[in-house]
């Protein structure tokens, strides 16, 4: 389908909007509703490690607790190396690894671990033994050695001394992604804010170590919405975003724009009884992060909604049992969009398909032409994270400005204006009541970067907001 430009660019930034300023909810409709098979010791490490890529996270459902293979293993090895190899640092001239027996014990795991990280030339000494090393550094500890080196190493146990390695090591060259951060101190209280990117890639992590400071000192996390809330805001979400009334979606929308579809749920593998009974707003949200984030299956698009920024720090609030305060929550979202014309959300979904088809249309004329297939809205997002990893606040602001431009609509006019003065006023309350505390607040970057967006509101109000260094 042939479009126009200005049309295909405003379908891209309604996207792109949605993904920076509204919460992403992973489709409801995923497959894998397996529990994953973890010791409680290691979940806090494994928040991390998970989001690392090092690993696939299907060995959570397949033995994790028992003895690693050979073959897990060596993908474990190569996945650290391969994310210790993108900090960029010199190989030491002549280096010699330390041999191991390659038995698949504790011993041989520190060891063979401590070898890709002691290759490098590092701004600190790494002369210990790897056992030594690695207890220095906090990423094993005493009981771990006296409960037996010679011991075959989990596949879990593996798994947790990787991450740590990699966290350690990040953290120590002060890398990892700075993100989009600001602070506010008033009245005895301080206040961090992070613009998140509510979906994600294995790219944004770990993140900055001034960023896990800065939480670990709030004494409470605010989010746009707590979309790990089971109990009411998922299951309201669930229940409102498909249809209650004995209709389908088939029912509701024009029969051209269903054919469309059809066509594009059959491209993602999502069953009809399941896209049928979607409302137009839920089914686009859905279609529009599966195509921006470069998903070809459900699986993947509830993956990068997983990895986004708001999500690692809700579970890391979960399990640190660090109090969770809404700024807004998915019911407010969830009517919100719900609210919106069925004449708009039959536009927005039918925007959202002429885009997918778009891109496929192109991909065909470029595989014709051996050209390289090109999704401009992945694009644009990986840049937004390319942004939000280098801490580019400057960069990030005036990008989104330009993304944005021009897609003022029924649903912009929804997710901007009102919201964030609702939201800058909750956190004013904060900052002058009587109560002193540290605060971390996480909501979509896009509510900072713009003119009357949150931010703007503290400071036309008088609050000193500076950059968090």
């Amino acid at each position: 389908m042939k479009m126009k430009s200005n049309t295909l660019k405003s379908i891209l930034a309604g996207w792109l909007v949605i993904i920076m300023i509204l919460v992403t909810v992973a489709p409801v409709y995923a497959e894998n509703t397996q529990t994953p098979d973890i010791s409680p010791w290691a979940l806090e490490t494994l928040v991390d490690t998970e989001r690392y890529g090092i690993f696939p996270m299907e060995w959570y459902y397949d033995g994790f607790r028992d003895e690693i293979s050979q073959e897990r293993l060596g993908g474990l090895l190569t996945g650290t190396s391969i994310k210790l190899h993108l900090l960029g640092l010199d190989k030491k001239e002549g280096f010699k690894p330390i041999p191991y027996a390659n038995n698949r014990t504790r011993k041989d795991v520190i060891t063979a671990l401590y070898n890709l990280v002691a290759r490098y030339e590092l701004p600190y000494s790494i002369e210990a033994s790897p056992v030594e090393y690695m207890v220095n550094r906090g990423i094993i500890d005493d009981t771990f050695v006296k409960a037996g080196l010679d011991t075959v190493c989990t596949t879990e146990e593996a798994v947790v001394i990787a991450g740590r390695l990699v966290k350690d090591t990040y953290g120590l060259l002060q890398s990892g992604s700075k993100g989009l951060a600001w602070k506010v101190e008033h009245n005895g209280k301080i206040i961090y804010f992070l613009g998140s990117i509510h979906v994600g890639s294995t790219d944004l992590y770990p993140v900055h170590t001034r960023l896990e400071k800065a939480f670990s000192e709030a004494d409470v996390l605010l989010v746009e919405a707590n979309i790990l809330d089971q109990q009411s805001g998922l299951e309201y979400f669930s229940e409102n975003s498909v249809y209650q009334d004995g209709t389908t979606l088939k029912d509701n929308i024009n029969p051209e724009i269903y054919e469309k579809v059809v066509k594009v749920a059959e491209m993602f593998g999502i069953p009809e009884d399941i896209y049928n009974q979607q409302k137009p707003w839920s089914l686009a949200n859905n279609l529009s992060l599966f195509n921006t984030t470069g998903s070809e299956n459900i699986d993947q698009a509830a993956d990068s909604a997983n990895l986004g920024i708001d999500v690692y720090f809700l579970l890391k609030a979960y399990i640190s049992q660090k109090p969770i305060y809404e700024l807004e929550g998915l019911k407010y979202q969830t009517d919100m969009l719900d609210g919106l014309s069925p004449e708009y959300q039959e536009y927005y979904l039918n925007s959202v398909l002429d885009g997918i088809l778009s891109n496929i249309s192109s991909e065909k004329t470029n595989e014709k032409s051996s050209a390289p297939k090109i999704n401009t809205a992945n694009i644009l997002l990986k840049i937004w994270i390319y942004q939000w990893i280098q801490g580019d606040i400057e960069g990030f602001s005036q990008f989104f400005s330009e993304v944005s431009a021009g897609s003022e609509d029924e649903l912009s006019t929804l997710l901007f204006g009102q919201r964030d003065k609702d939201m800058a006023d909750k956190i004013m309350e904060i900052l002058e009541s009587d109560e002193e505390g540290t605060y971390f607040v996480v909501v979509g970057a896009g509510h900072f970067v713009k003119e009357n967006t949150i931010i703007h509101q503290l400071t036309q109000n008088g609050y000193n907001v500076e950059v968090l260094e």
